[in-house]
């Protein structure tokens, strides 16, 4: 139930993401070490615009993903057991281990990433019991492909969903090893259930970057609540996909107009230099800055109170006083 391939394993078998298995009629799950170690980086490189703007996050991942995409930036963790080329150092770890450094090196939050974070929720909710007894957030970068039963299992002690919404099209996801209505589920149960949701899309030049496909995922966002930040970032050739260019700063330009034209407050390019104006956040009201940001470089951060300081219009987010300001929730 980590994911929504909801795989039946036999015994001396794995499951679709080919890191748990059954052995002797027992669930086998990763636990107690990472892959490729640990680092400590922005929060925005995640990417959470909204939470603790410049603050660090200490970020760890397994092996391991329920999904093949040709283009995946993380291949090497997470096709490793699928794919001979790819391959990580593993490293034995702790819980408390993971919260003292996450401590020890200012980090305001702890995120499961680099591989799909489901297919490994038992370890990160141990994790990340450890890191909210010194009060850390805690949040996955998830392929958003998950279950009731594993939110609820999650939701206790995480606090951050960072979602990849691929396409909107079923096509698009069986290609990479899923559906789309089980996506869009996952998205609204993650979205219904409070956690703060951020969500992602890597437009694929011949793949998902059609307006009208674009237009359907900017809809369905604004369904959910037009707070829901929407981040449209590049796409630049790697692992299986080299056969296309990476996609032009005119395409995140109108993925930007058209999450706007759907009534999205918050709508970001990524992976592109020099469009500072559209990597800030503005307050929907008055359109007065109230986060710089250049990549993953923070200026001047005016909240007050987790609001506009000239209109007053509180934005959605988790604001430097560790509370959520105004959630999606709070908006349906």
């Amino acid at each position: 139930m980590a994911c929504a391939r909801r795989c039946r394993i036999p015994d001396g078998r794995r499951g679709g993401c080919l890191v748990r298995f059954n052995r002797g009629g027992r669930l086998m799950v990763p636990w107690g070490w990472v892959a490729g170690g640990l680092a400590l980086d922005p929060i925005e490189k995640k990417p959470f615009y909204h939470v603790l703007p410049g603050s660090g996050a200490l970020s760890f991942g397994m092996l391991g993903c329920d999904m093949h995409c040709p283009y995946c930036q993380n291949w090497l963790t997470s096709q490793a057991l699928r794919d001979p080329d790819a391959g990580a150092r593993i490293v034995d770890t702790t819980p408390e281990t993971i919260r003292e450094l996450a401590v020890r090196h200012g980090a305001r939050s702890v995120i499961s990433t680099y591989n799909e974070p489901l297919v490994s929720a038992e370890w990160a909710v141990d994790v990340f019991r450890e890191a909210g007894k010194v009060g850390l957030l805690t949040g996955f970068v998830s392929n958003g492909n998950a279950t009731p039963e594993v939110l609820d299992f999650l939701r206790p002690h995480m606090d951050l969903f960072k979602v990849d919404l691929k396409t909107f099209r079923e096509e698009g996801y069986r290609r990479l090893g899923a559906r789309l209505a089980d996506v869009l589920a996952g998205i609204e149960g993650i979205f219904a259930r409070g956690f703060w949701l951020e969500v992602v899309t890597l437009v694929v030049p011949g793949f998902n970057d059609d307006p009208a496909e674009l237009r359907d995922i900017a809809s369905f966002l604004a369904g959910l609540s037009p707070d829901v930040p929407w981040h449209v970032t590049a796409f630049h050739p790697d692992y299986r996909m080299d056969d296309r260019g990476p996609t032009p700063p005119s395409t995140l330009l109108r993925a930007v107009e058209i999450g706007r034209e759907a009534g999205l407050r918050y709508v970001y390019p990524g992976n592109v230099s020099g469009l500072p104006e559209l990597e800030a956040t503005r307050c929907p009201s008055c359109g007065e800055v109230v986060v710089e940001r250049r990549g993953w470089s923070i200026g001047a951060v005016r909240l007050r109170g987790g609001a506009c300081p000239s209109c007053g219009t509180p934005i959605a987010g988790v604001w430097e006083d560790g509370r959520v300001a105004a959630t999606p929730a709070d908006k349906r």
